[in-house]
């Protein structure tokens, strides 16, 4: 299994590197490579005990696959497989394209094994530069500034990271994330700015929004789905391992919740709503860390499937759409995936949240709630959306079968993986969802649909993403040393 395990890592990389060979099996390689990891993620599942593999024992350099990178693992290689499948027919999708992802797949996977800082970092820094050539893949002038955007604040925070990992191996002499424990504050602080920044965590994230809107719909869909889930990642191992980060990690949960949906709730463009509800979905992985694995894989298959949706919807405006009406078969893969996220049942949207919310701390159970609430009120606008069969809809747009057998492995994955927590499927459990659901619905057609509420951009502006970068280090430093 130990060698499996890094013949594992190494093949996207691989891939990668033989598809700028032979361009022509461009898709047929990049596929072959994210089937690769859901057949590694599969057998992993089936292995009793974690998987634990030193590679340099001198430096702690270790990797660990157990539960929770498992259900990361998946999540990665099911979004990845479904963004190929989408761009099959693309013409304008090249190589290089392909390469990219397949690449940005290997890295994401190797940032969900990592268990000391310095692979991490490496991991971290490929995921950065992928990820910048896939935003400013289109050569558009908009496409290009809004990738070096979030390239600067990416290696600004992982330069803070990495003097945070310094600090961690000079005391231990070891990388390995167990080295935090009698390492000075300031390195956890650092630490942890460094992956909140990556993982678009509470104001340090408001990268995020510009960033992932303003994206082509499939890569969109990878960060949303996969790339921030990275940064993420980390954090809830760190809370599993310490007793003393556990708190802190679940305080960012909550209010990286709340933040998101209190801007996805008045937001009027259709994939900025989006990208900050994928903001307010992190903070329920973290909210409750021993169950973020389950909650990151049904959030990265819903927010793939959202984001691949408002591609191909005629505007991104919500006050057009509503004078459009959309095509039936598209409306209703939107509302599948709106039910999900929401927690209706019989998704695994439902028993994600169930189990979140079962596993919180009582000073969080209100803050979350809310979180919920504002959730349901949020995907109310897409799910109530005016539909029509195709043929009398004015979207007259081909869509292409790539699109649908995207939409089949994401939406099939969020009922396959509803199988997981089936004991959730109690009276009082179905109730309270259902309760919460209507109760957004409610609020939507009362106040959201009839208030014109315009939040401030500013703390988005990239002179002001370092400062925030800054007043989330103070609160660190603060929750630390307390």
């Amino acid at each position: 299994m130990n060698s499996l395990t890094i013949a594992w890592i190494a093949f996207p990389f691989l891939v990668g590197f033989i598809i700028v060979l032979i361009p022509s099996l461009a898709r047929q390689l990049a596929l072959g490579a994210a089937l690769t990891s859901i057949g590694y993620a599969t057998l992993t599942f089936a292995q009793p005990n974690p998987l634990s593999l030193t590679l340099l024992d001198n430096f702690g350099v270790t990797l660990v696959v157990d539960a929770l990178s498992s259900y990361f693992i998946l999540t990665n290689a099911l979004v990845t497989v479904a963004v190929i499948i989408y761009c099959w027919q693309q013409s304008t999708k090249s190589a290089f394209f392909y390469a990219q992802t397949i690449i940005l797949h290997g890295s994401v996977n190797a940032a969900f094994v990592c268990t000391d800082f310095i692979s991490l970092y490496v991991a971290l820094e490929v995921i950065s530069i992928a990820t910048f050539l896939l935003i400013a893949y289109p050569r558009s002038d908009r496409s290009i500034w809004v990738g070096l955007r979030y390239l600067f604040v990416s290696n600004v925070a992982m330069l803070l990271y990495l003097v945070g990992a310094v600090l961690v191996y000079r005391v231990h002499h070891s990388f390995t994330f167990a080295g935090l424990k009698g390492a000075p504050p300031e390195a956890a602080a650092l630490i942890f700015l460094g992956l909140l920044v990556k993982g678009g965590i509470f104001i340090s994230g408001l990268w995020l929004p510009l960033t992932h809107s303003e994206s082509e719909s499939p890569v969109s869909a990878l960060m949303s789905g996969v790339v921030v889930k990275a940064g993420v990642y980390p954090l809830a191992r760190a809370a599993l391992v310490f007793a003393e980060i556990d708190p802190i990690v679940r305080g960012f949960g909550v209010c990286t919740a709340l933040l998101g949906v209190l801007y996805a709730v008045f937001e009027k463009d259709t994939k900025r709503t989006l990208a900050f509800s994928t903001v307010s979905q992190l903070g329920f992985v973290l909210a409750a860390p021993e169950v973020g694995g389950f909650y990151a894989l049904t959030h990265g298959l819903v927010k793939a499937a959202l984001f691949l949706i408002a591609g191909i919807l005629p505007s991104r405006s919500f006050k057009e759409l509503q004078q459009i009406a959309i095509a039936k078969p598209i409306w209703i893969a939107l509302v599948i995936a709106a039910f999900s996220i929401s927690g209706f049942p019989m998704l695994s949207g439902f028993g994600a949240k169930v189990l979140t919310m079962e596993n919180l701390a009582p000073w969080q159970v209100i803050g979350m709630n809310i979180a919920a609430w504002g959730t349901a009120a949020v995907f109310a606008k897409f799910i109530f959306l005016p539909h029509k069969p195709a043929d009398q809809s004015q979207e007259k747009r081909s869509i292409g079968v790539g699109f649908w057998l995207a939409q089949v492995v994401l939406i099939g994955g969020l009922v396959a993986a509803n199988l997981v927590y089936i004991e959730a499927y109690t009276v009082s459990n179905i109730v309270k969802p259902l309760v919460t659901i209507a109760l957004g619905w409610l609020a939507y057609f009362l106040i959201i649909r009839r208030v014109s509420v315009k939040l401030p951009r500013m703390l988005e502006q990239f002179d002001h993403l370092i400062g925030m970068m800054s007043v989330v280090l103070v609160l660190l430093f603060w929750a630390v040393f307390a």
